[in-house]
């Protein structure tokens, strides 16, 4: 049987994806916020212990110019977008 690591208490998005944890992949969000470009402000609410932090580290260490964070997303459905994930 195959073991799982469960991120108990880790909401670091960049943590949980190069120490091998199980996730569940939520990254076809990012697609779907930016399709509503007449938005000016997106107002995530969702119950406590349902992912929020992590959600936005996800979405930080994909817009953060500063870092080249590809091989964070490999395997992962966003990666799948070519037109978001050119160089």
């Amino acid at each position: 049987m195959v073991q799982l690591n469960i991120p108990v208490g880790i909401s670091d998005f960049a943590e949980i994806r190069r120490s091998g944890y199980y996730y569940v992949d939520k990254s076809a969000v990012i697609s779907e916020l930016l399709k509503n470009s007449a938005a000016k402000v997106t107002l995530i609410t969702r119950p406590r212990r349902f992912g929020k932090t992590l959600g936005i580290s996800m979405l930080a260490s994909f817009f953060d110019i500063r870092k080249d964070s590809r091989e964070l997303f490999e395997g992962l459905e966003i990666a799948g977008n070519v037109f978001l994930c050119r160089t």
